[in-house]
């Protein structure tokens, strides 16, 4: 069996959804990871983008332990303990496998695009490994859940927006659930059911349709940035100047609405005005932050959609979202 998992791109509230109640847009992307899980008479884990063949494994006292020292493994092995404790409190008997999983998210030279590899590795493997063993197909929520754990457990932190592309796909207005909320509860609970059960108090996740006549257009600099060092900086200021981060806030939020209220009733000039102030909010919090998240690139593909009747705003990965209206008489085709 293959599971085919997309990456994602977040659109709007970029740094302000690691606060509680900090809404988000994020979207799946057409580039994936595939995830095969097949019956085998050994344990075997293959991943193929990091050159590592036929690896063996085991999982004993809830634990998966692989017969290599690469941190380059460390996602994959947390995802499989996750999905192996849950069959095994559900009672869902899980014979002998080999898992290979494959990556697109990357550039073919190793630069990486920021479509969130490491959450859909995670997403991927602990949708395969449910999938090939549970009675019925898992649900988006369950994956999510599965793999918002198995994320923070390895990483740390994180909003949880890429696990919810990955595993819900589409289009989505979502707030995180709180990376210190998740490891505290996980940390706590006797077994993931019990977490299972919880109220994920921060947590929303809300399906958006993209109107048709809406094309979202992706550019990239070909100059990938560190998503955690711009966040870590960003997040200072939280510490060093509290009145200007909490303006970011309301600023972020206040765009994410209008983004999100023009998607659901084609209110196409508000759905640019919230693109637009939200370029605006994290040019501004970038300045105060001395973070330059707009570099003189992202700001030629930003002015050259306006220029041409759209809105667009860079991102964290320093990728560029490009969002345009085309009017019947007129084509705007981006190079």
């Amino acid at each position: 069996m293959r599971i085919k998992t997309p990456g994602k791109l977040n659109i709007a509230g970029e740094f302000a959804v690691l606060e509680p109640h900090q809404n988000l847009i994020t979207m799946a992307v057409n580039r994936f990871v595939y995830t095969t899980i097949e019956s085998s008479n050994q344990h075997l884990v293959t991943l193929e983008n990091f050159g590592l063949h036929q690896l063996h494994w085991d999982y004993t006292n809830r634990h998966v332990h692989v017969a290599v020292d690469d941190t380059r493994v460390n996602f994959v092995k947390s995802a499989m303990e996750i999905a192996l404790q849950f069959l095994e409190e559900q009672s869902i008997a899980w014979e002998s496998f080999s898992l290979t999983v494959k990556s697109e998210l990357d550039d073919e030279s190793g630069k990486k695009y920021g479509l969130g590899s490491s959450a859909a590795v995670s997403t991927s493997v602990i949708s395969a490994i449910l999938t090939y063993f549970l009675p019925e197909r898992p649900t988006a929520k369950l994956v999510f859940q599965l793999a918002a754990t198995s994320h923070v457990a390895t990483q740390g932190n994180g909003s949880g927006a890429d696990v919810a592309a990955s595993s819900h796909g589409g289009l989505l207005e979502y707030a995180s659930f709180q990376a210190e909320w998740l490891s505290e509860a996980y940390k706590n609970a006797t077994d993931l059911h019990t977490l299972l059960q919880k109220d994920w108090k921060y947590l929303t996740i809300k399906p958006i349709s993209i109107p048709s006549p809406i094309y979202m257009c992706i550019g990239w600099t070909g100059k990938p940035a560190s998503t955690a060092k711009l966040v870590d900086q960003v997040l200072r200021l939280k510490l060093n100047d509290p009145q200007h981060f909490q303006l970011f806030l309301d600023e972020s939020q206040e765009a994410v609405a209008k983004i999100g209220t023009g998607l659901r009733n084609g209110q196409y000039s508000q759905l640019m005005q919230g693109i637009k102030e939200n370029r605006r909010a994290l040019q501004k919090v970038g300045d105060k932050a001395s973070v330059p998240i707009e570099t003189p690139l992202l700001k030629t593909l930003c002015d050259l959609a306006e220029q041409y009747g759209g809105a667009g705003k860079s991102l964290v990965q320093v990728v560029e979202i490009v969002v345009l209206r085309l009017c019947q008489q007129r084509k705007v085709r981006m190079l």
